[in-house]
């Protein structure tokens, strides 16, 4: 792990250490070939449009995971902030959400029709609120997906 910064420290030298402006982020495959670089590592002095560590940018509203482990938004400019800026759907990113989420589904038929209770439970099993705050890997595209069942109707 290592810290990002949202407003690159080129730019805004000033918020190198400003607290609002850090964030903690993975290797991004640091030394790789720029291609299979991702996150900060990718990012390198470019700023991002939003800040997601703050909610009133609403970056989890604005954030769509889809099935096949890719991350869009409909957004424009969001969109090309996970696209262009932190190459997120890196084909190593993309394959290790859908290897989550297949496992999460590939349990289900084996535990019968899911109760709301269960997906809550889940729901906070994955979000971290119900443990030490330890997240699991690549746990927000399951947090996405139990978050929409949850509100079918």
């Amino acid at each position: 792990m290592k810290i990002e910064h949202w407003h690159s420290q080129a730019r805004y030298s000033a918020e190198q250490l400003d607290y609002s402006n850090l964030l903690g982020a993975c290797k991004g495959n640091e030394g790789k070939l720029g291609r299979d670089q991702h996150c900060d590592t990718f990012k390198g002095d470019r700023d991002l449009s939003r800040n997601p560590a703050n909610q009133m940018h609403r970056v989890e509203e604005l954030t769509r995971f889809e099935g096949d482990g890719r991350i869009s938004s409909g957004d424009p400019v969001f969109a090309t902030d996970l696209d262009a800026v932190l190459n997120l759907n890196h084909p190593f990113l993309v394959n290790n959400r859908r290897a989550v989420l297949d496992a999460l589904k590939e349990t289900i038929p084996r535990r019968g029709p899911l109760q709301r209770a269960t997906l809550e439970r889940w729901l906070l099993d994955w979000s971290g609120e119900s443990t030490e705050g330890e997240l699991r890997p690549f746990c927000q595209v399951v947090v996405y997906w139990i978050r929409k069942r949850l509100a079918r109707p």
